[in-house]
């Protein structure tokens, strides 16, 4: 009677099976289950600065222009990584075409300081081995990127400035140009009406005045275009980079977060990786790349947990700004307090998201 019941289910079970209309495919479903619990061979963020961008000052042809424009830089670190390349590079390239348009704040496009000069800022950081490179206050570097890099892999320091960065960066055979080229009509016209403020406000310009304009809401709200990168390669490791022209009117060799290791960039692969633009002077108090690792180091919060929490203690001290940061699990995050911030992403499977306002 067993034996009856047993073949009477077989030829039942087969029956089923030969007048369904539905085919499972078994090496299909278990590729698809992995699929889903497996984290991204690798991943790109790219941010063009936060600030006031809102949609009613924005037309239709500058928009497009800036979502050109990033979608250009983060294809380019796409492929890079997509073809086996490592972050460093992938960050590298895709802050190149970002600091050769002027467009954002940094390279080409960087902004005046009060004595009508463009003095640039960047830093890069390799999550893998928590090596670190920074330049500040050059004038003839054309991609302070590459100096940050070079500083990096070519030398014993971390941080160089001015005339020694620049003297660093011939010898490394960086692309050296003439200040002039920096220069753009846009920039330095956001310069002349801010110098136009201070005069209509302070009457003749004394030290005291001077400090005071300098975190006028007027000022604070030019600052957006700073550039930045966080990615992850095939072989998980991280890095974060991000380049800069600072604050417009800055006066006195003002430095902002961008080169500051573990404020404007962080990045370690037991973690993530996170470049950030903002307030830089709230953003080095805050520590604000660092602290969003060491969140998820100490406490266990992911990464968009932490990154909320270090723009809110920013929000409490009275800054303003955002991030982008890539976790070693491949999660990405674009966090920010102000009304926009120019950023995109890519996973690998080639997916892209651009966004501008804080919709």
């Amino acid at each position: 009677m067993k034996k009856f019941i047993i073949a009477l289910f077989a030829v039942l079970l087969l029956y089923s099976c030969k007048n369904s209309n539905t085919t499972v495919d078994p090496s299909k479903t278990e590729k698809s289950t992995q699929n889903s619990s497996q984290k991204p061979d690798f991943a790109i963020i790219i941010h063009g600065g936060a600030g006031t961008i809102l949609r009613k000052n924005m037309t239709p042809e500058k928009e497009a222009a800036y979502k050109a424009k990033l979608e250009e830089a983060i294809r380019v670190g796409y492929n890079i990584l997509k073809n086996g390349g490592t972050s460093l590079d992938a960050v590298t390239k895709t802050i190149n075409v970002l600091e050769d348009s002027p467009l954002f704040n940094a390279g080409k496009g960087a902004v005046f300081t009060n004595a009508e000069t463009n003095e640039l800022d960047a830093s890069i950081m390799d999550g893998k081995t928590l090596n670190a490179g920074a330049s500040a206050s050059t004038k003839t570097v054309r991609n302070p990127i590459d100096l940050a890099r070079a500083v990096m892999e070519k030398s014993k320091h971390v941080m160089l400035s001015g005339e020694g960065a620049e003297i660093f960066a011939k010898e490394q055979g960086l692309a050296i140009v003439d200040p002039s080229y920096f220069y753009t009509e846009k920039r330095f016209e956001s310069l002349q009406r801010v110098k136009a403020r201070e005069e209509a406000k302070a009457g003749k310009i004394d030290t005291e005045s001077a400090f005071l304009d300098f975190y006028d809401a007027d000022i604070k709200n030019s600052k957006f275009g700073t550039v930045g990168c966080a990615a992850l390669d095939k072989d998980g490791n991280l890095a974060a980079g991000t380049s800069t022209g600072g604050m417009t009117n800055k006066r006195w060799g003002r430095i902002g977060d961008a080169p500051i290791i573990g404020s404007g960039t962080y990045a370690n692969n037991a973690t993530c990786a996170v470049s950030s633009t903002g307030w830089g002077e709230y953003f080095i108090r805050a520590q604000v790349a660092h602290d969003i690792s060491a969140l998820m180091d100490y406490k266990g919060l992911s990464l968009k947990e932490a990154s909320k929490t270090v723009l809110d203690k920013v929000a409490d001290l009275g800054g303003d700004g955002g991030i982008v940061a890539v976790d070693k699990d491949g999660n990405m995050v674009a966090e920010f307090n102000t009304a926009g911030m120019y950023r995109a992403q890519m996973n690998d499977n080639g997916e892209l998201i651009i966004g501008i306002y804080k919709e």
